[in-house]
């Protein structure tokens, strides 16, 4: 391959211990959407894995040429509004919300950051959840639920009737617990106090959220859909996009109460006096914590991008 390529690189004239060096000190060199073009006498794979490893997902790699003589590869280096946020990752395979939930990474709420951009707020190694990340994706993914497809009508009752059900039956029942523990242990763990205020907190906003997320929101989507499949005239709602940003502050706003009661809780320590009903109410907060996290991941990250997009295409 003849070219004037400014980062054009003939591997086969570098000497052997400085093939890769060289590649990698002009990939670093690259600006975001500049581009640098390897030609070898193998396939330079090796390159990729290394590459990956080491700079992490911030690349894509193109074949020009695929032998069997001569391998050409485009690889160009992603600009940061190239990058695929959190929230993108996990809606397109929810296993990986696994991996962030492992390394503290909000998939829900600080879903609309790139990986780069929250590890390195959080001061984590990004090639480490890279890493984790790719081994997922040699995985089968046969018995993962691809929310990411699903018709936005039907995901909203699914959260209806999976999600919200969920908050109006246990929430209740954690409330009930946390003043029962507060009351008993409250003298010696004088954090349970402030755990049960704020759970107080939650309930009293999600109680409120959920019924006038299905009343306005999830109704006006519904109103989307219908008017997409039948190329009626939508009766527009001029006021989705400041309702979506409400709903995602008091998304925020519960999500920040639980990162409060797992500080209180040093996360979720079980102390060694502990009843039965202590050790239960810090499983249900756990557990209650998990399911919200999916509940706010499918809403954020799913459903109100693609309802803001759907009614967009309507109006076009």
């Amino acid at each position: 391959m003849e070219t004037t390529e400014r980062n054009y690189i003939n591997v086969p004239l570098i000497e052997p211990k400085l093939k890769h060096p060289t590649i990698f000190k002009v990939f670093d060199s690259l600006l975001g959407g500049e581009s640098l073009t390897i030609h070898n006498d193998h396939d330079p794979k090796p390159v990729y894995y290394q590459l990956l490893g080491e700079r992490g997902d911030v690349f894509t790699w193109q074949y020009l040429a695929e032998g069997p003589e001569w391998w050409d590869v485009r690889i160009t280096k992603k600009r940061e509004e190239d990058k695929e946020t959190i929230g993108e990752i996990a809606a397109k395979d929810l296993r990986k919300a696994e991996v962030f939930k492992k390394f503290g990474i909000d998939f829900c709420c600080g879903g609309k950051k790139t990986l780069s951009e929250i590890c390195n707020e959080k001061n984590i190694d990004v090639t480490k959840v890279e890493t984790e990340l790719q081994q997922l994706d040699s995985q089968s993914q046969v018995s993962n639920v691809s929310f990411n497809d699903w018709n936005i009508d039907f995901l909203t009752d699914y959260i209806i009737n999976t999600h919200h059900s969920y908050v109006r039956k246990y929430l209740p029942e954690l409330r009930g617990f946390s003043i029962k523990v507060a009351q008993v242990h409250g003298a010696q763990h004088p954090e349970l106090a402030e755990i049960r205020d704020t759970i107080e907190e939650i309930s009293d906003e999600l109680s409120q959220h959920c019924d006038e997320e299905e009343k306005g929101v999830f109704a006006y989507v519904k109103k989307i859909v219908f008017a997409k499949n039948t190329g009626k005239p939508l009766d527009r709602d001029k006021n989705l996009a400041s309702q979506i940003d409400g709903l995602e502050k008091e998304h925020d706003f519960v999500g920040r109460c639980f990162d409060r009661i797992r500080f209180l809780s040093n996360d979720y320590a079980i102390p060694d006096d502990a009843c039965t009903s202590y050790k239960l109410l810090f499983k249900m907060v756990r557990e209650f914590e998990d399911d919200l996290h999916i509940h706010i991941h499918l809403e954020n990250n799913i459903l109100f991008p693609k309802a803001v997009e759907m009614e967009k295409s309507l109006a076009a």
